[in-house]
Order: structure tokens, then sequence, then C-alpha cells
């Protein structure tokens, strides 16, 4: 080890710059772990880290054997691999529905002759269970009842998709007494009026002809934000945090998927056919939520921009100006009372009931907030098979393998006070009618029970890691690509096997074979399952050979096309 030079007389000063001494413990410490090569290498592999163990016993021979099947997390911070895989497909679909020139979904099929007498039998019994309600039969009635919920489910193995008709007795009303209010669904006179139209059953857009023939079907790319609550910083963060406005900024992220389902209801109403989208909604660096989308065909962004400008969705709650409680004093529940009483006078607190019955005898009541999008709305055109495409495609995936909280980096204390912030308003901020969170204002949420806290509501807009983007991070239209993701695995699953030769035959399968096996869940206590390390190592290797026997399947390939080989395999 080299030393600096040193008056004569003191101790020399070790050169930094070299480095530790080899064999010392810092030495050790700067080796790599082979748990973070294996980490790394699962990763690279697509090999899932925290498998499930299931056991699979042959009921034929009794032999049985564990079989690791991927955790199919979707963060990654739980497992790499496993998210990666579920980007991919979120992928496929995207691209697999964005530039369609046929219609996903040609509709149902004709009902079988059995189908039809199926229903024929379902009508003569619900006639016979009228005529014995009419005259009092009430035991006959019963055994009616029980006929037609034995047919009903004949008529779901039959094939035949939904129910005939709702059933008599049912318990799903809104309120707990069976009432249903009904608000107004007047316009208010701040949003601008929309065109109305018929719409049509179509999904595909329309094509245009440039030169020399060519027919061009464009689609569009769109950006939906929120508005301003404040002037803000280049890293999101408020220049004057005390008058950003963090109320309405929580209120408008818990409401945000409303709005955006109001949205595409106004869209299609204003352009007349069933317009279709695929997309993702993540926080922007000021932490507010925004939403990107895939739509198939073109609208006229003036078009586009006046549907956004006349969105909003109206929150009908009781007032929420004064918090009338604080978490640490909120309101106890008093088995004796039935209900959730003040902490110092034990009155009984209204219930949500009693507190609508109020705002709805108020002729002069608004709603308790309106969420509306910003002015800023970003919409351009992409053909399809462009670089440009790819992109949009890869920029709403971004960020779906990361929580909402981890979109953008937190590295400032301006950062993580301006995430402190909104947390806490978002802790407190109703989310639903059944939210613990009303205690604070005052009144018993819908159907109260016992043990609820405020500030501790299990919603998951409440939650850090979420910014009050709760419910679904993508959203896809119904006719989008006429699939599942299921239906898209097993399109991977069937183009890796015809490349490979792999064939199966249904007709070798033994008699029964459709349940030869039987699956339970392996514990990693139990003699038979390996340590997960081992098992993660033998999934590598196998990883590495099926890699080595595709690549080669693809280079036999006749002729070799890049274009043949999906982007979910790429």
């Amino acid at each position: 080890m080299t030393t600096t030079p040193t008056l004569p007389g003191l101790t020399p000063t070790p050169d930094a710059s070299a480095g530790p001494r080899p064999g010392s413990r810092a030495a050790r410490m700067l080796m790599p772990r082979s748990v973070d090569v294996v980490a790394d290498l699962a990763a690279d592999y697509g090999v899932c880290t925290r498998p499930v163990s299931l056991r699979r016993t042959d009921l034929d021979s009794g032999q049985t054997e564990v079989v690791d099947m991927p955790c199919g997390a979707t963060q990654e911070a739980k497992c790499p691999a496993c998210a990666k895989r579920a980007r991919r497909l979120r992928q496929q679909q995207i691209r697999e529905g964005w530039h369609r020139s046929d219609e996903p979904d040609p509709g149902p099929e004709p009902a079988t002759d059995a189908q039809r007498g199926l229903i024929v039998v379902r009508a003569h019994l619900e006639f016979a269970r009228d005529e014995a309600a009419r005259a009092s039969q009430w035991d006959q009635v019963a055994d009616l009842d029980e006929a037609i919920s034995e047919l009903e489910g004949q008529i779901t193995t039959e094939g035949l998709r939904g129910r005939p008709a709702p059933p008599h007795h049912s318990d799903d009303q809104e309120d707990g007494d069976g009432k249903r209010r009904v608000r107004s669904t007047k316009r208010r006179q701040d949003a601008p009026d929309l065109p109305r139209l018929p719409v049509e059953n179509r999904t595909v857009g329309r094509t245009y002809e440039g030169r020399a023939g060519m027919v061009f079907r464009p689609s569009m790319f769109l950006t939906l934000t929120l508005g301003s609550y404040g002037r803000v910083h280049s890293d999101g963060t408020p220049v004057n945090p005390d008058a950003y406005d963090y109320r309405r900024a929580a209120w408008d992220a818990v409401h945000f998927p409303r709005l955006l389902d109001r949205f595409w209801q106004n869209l299609r109403r204003a352009v007349g056919w069933n317009v279709q989208y695929a997309g993702a909604v993540e926080p922007q660096r000021r932490l507010a939520p925004h939403a990107h989308f895939a739509i198939r065909g073109t609208i006229p962004r003036a078009l586009v921009r006046q549907v956004a400008a006349a969105t909003y969705h109206q929150v009908w709650w009781p007032p929420v100006d004064v918090r009338v409680y604080e978490p640490g004093n909120a309101p106890q529940w008093n088995p004796d009372a039935g209900g959730y009483t003040d902490p110092d006078s034990g009155e009984l607190l209204p219930s949500w009931d009693d507190a609508l019955d109020l705002l709805d005898a108020d002729p002069d009541a608004e709603p308790v907030h309106v969420v509306r999008f910003g002015v800023q709305v970003d919409a351009k055109g992409v053909l399809a098979g462009t670089k440009d495409a790819d992109r949009c495609v890869g920029y709403i995936t971004k960020y779906l393998t990361k929580q909402a909280a981890d979109c953008h980096q937190v590295t400032t204390g301006r950062q993580r006070a301006h995430l402190e912030r909104l947390w806490q308003e978002l802790r407190h901020t109703p989310c639903s009618e059944r939210c613990a969170n009303w205690l604070l204002y005052g009144i018993q949420p819908k159907k109260a029970r016992p043990g609820l806290k405020p500030g501790n509501c299990k919603n998951k807009v409440h939650k850090r890691d979420t910014l009050g983007i709760g419910g679904r991070r993508v959203l896809i239209s119904r006719q989008w690509s006429g699939k599942t993701l299921s239906d898209h695995r097993a399109d991977r699953k069937d183009w890796v096997k015809a490349l490979l030769g792999v064939t199966t035959d249904a007709t070798t399968a033994p008699p029964g074979g459709e349940q030869r096996h039987a699956w339970e869940l392996a514990r990693p206590t139990d003699p038979d399952v390996a340590p997960l390390g081992h098992r993660v190592l033998r999934a590598i290797s196998e990883r590495i050979q099926w890699r080595a026997q595709l690549d080669a399947a693809r280079r036999a390939a006749d002729p070799p096309s890049a274009s043949a080989v999906p982007h979910f395999i790429r």
C-alpha cells in the first residue's frame, strides 16, 4: 500500500485512492454477492423470483410433482420478471386493437334449438309462478323458484350468457330502505353544451385516400390532465405551498376515474359512434393524475377539446366545509346507541341517510365537489406501423411496473414535503359513502360498523404509494381487441409452440384427461419442495435453454423475417 509523504516523526497516512487492503473486510464487502447475481440473471431471463409452488397429483398413477407457477406480480419492486411480462402483454393488447380495420366484436351467434327450448321452458315456469302467486299458493311458488334456479343453471351450461330475467328476490338496492335517490340531470350553466348524436354500433374509424390511391386509416393519441392548483417549479413542487390547493387536488384525484367515464360517454354521443380506447393513468411530476389514451380512428381535435371542456363530474355528498372532529378525538362506537356518538356529549351522530335527506330538502344545495379537466388537452394523429405508434405504446405503458409514488423520483426536501402534504390530505379525504373519514365531519358513514378509524380507511386511494390512484391504472374499452388478457397469453404460447414445432393432440389424451390431475398448494416446509434458491437456479437454466431453442427455430424459419416476430418476444 502506498503512503503519502509526511514530515519526519509523523505517522504515514494511507493513500485512499489505492483501495482497501486485499483480504480485509472492506475488500470483501466490495465483492459482488452471488444472490444479487442470481436476481439479476432471473430478471434478464424473465424468471420469477417468488414463484408459487403447486403440487400436481396424477389421479391415474398417484405420482406427484411440485410445479412452480409465476407469482404474476405487476409491480417491478415485487418481481421484475413478472412485471415486465405483464407490461409486454399490455403492449400487445394495445397494438392489436389500435389500428384495426374490422370490428372486433361481430355479435353473438344465433341460438341453437336446444337453447331456445330452455328459454321456452323458463317462460312456462314464469307463467306458472305468476299464477301461483296470484292464488296465494306460496308452497308452489317456493317449488317453482327452486325449479327456476335449477333451470337457469342448465341455461348457463348450455352456453347462453346472462339471465333471461332478473331474480324475483333481489337485495341489490342502493339504500337500505330500497329508496333510490334521483339527482337532476340538467347540465350546469357554467358548462358548454355538446352535440348529441345517436351512437352507431361501429368502432372502426374512417379511412382517407392519399396520393396514388393509397388508403390511410389513422388513429389518435390523447392526453387528459386536471386543472391547476397553483404555480409549480420544474420539479413539480409548489412555488407557494401555503397557497397550493391541496384539498381540491385530493378530491380531484379520488374522483378522476368518474370524470374519465363521463368523458367517454360524452365523446361517443358527440361523434355518433362507439369510440374505443386503451390507456393508462399515472401521476404527473406535480403528483396529480393524468391519463394517456390510444383511440381507434380519428376525431377532430377541436371536438375533442370541446368535449373535454364540457365534461364534469358532480359529487353529491354532505357538506365538508368544516371538520368537526380531529383524528385523535374522533367519535367512538356506542353499542347501546347502535352507532357512533359525540366523544363529549355522547349524542348519536346523524346517519348517512339522514345527512342525504337534509341535502335533498335544501333547494339551494350545491354538490360538495365538481371535478373537471384542465385546459391543456393534447391530441394528435398516429399512423399504424410507424415509429411514432411504437413510441406512443411505450409511453402509455412506461410506468405500469411502478407504484404511483415511484413514477417520479423524490430526492429533495421540497419534493418530500410536497408528497407528505398531499398524502396527509388524501389520508383524511372521504373516498366513498362508507369511508371512515366521514366521522371527522360529524356524519356516520353508510352501513357504519364498529372499528372505523378516521385516517385509517382501507381503500387504496388513501395509501401513500398510490397518491389517490386507487383503482385500475390500465383502462381498456370492451371492444378494443376483442380478446381478454388470457386470450393474448394463449396467442403468445401458440406462436412459440408453432415456431418450435410443438403440437398437442387432444385425441391422444387418456379417458377422463380433463380431470386427470389434482392440484393443491405446496408449503415451503414440505419435504418435496426444494429451497427457493435451487428452484430459481433451475428455472434460469431452463430459460437459457428455451431461449437457445427459440433462437435456433427463428433462424431456421424460411424466410427469416423480423416482422414475423411478435413484439412480446423481441
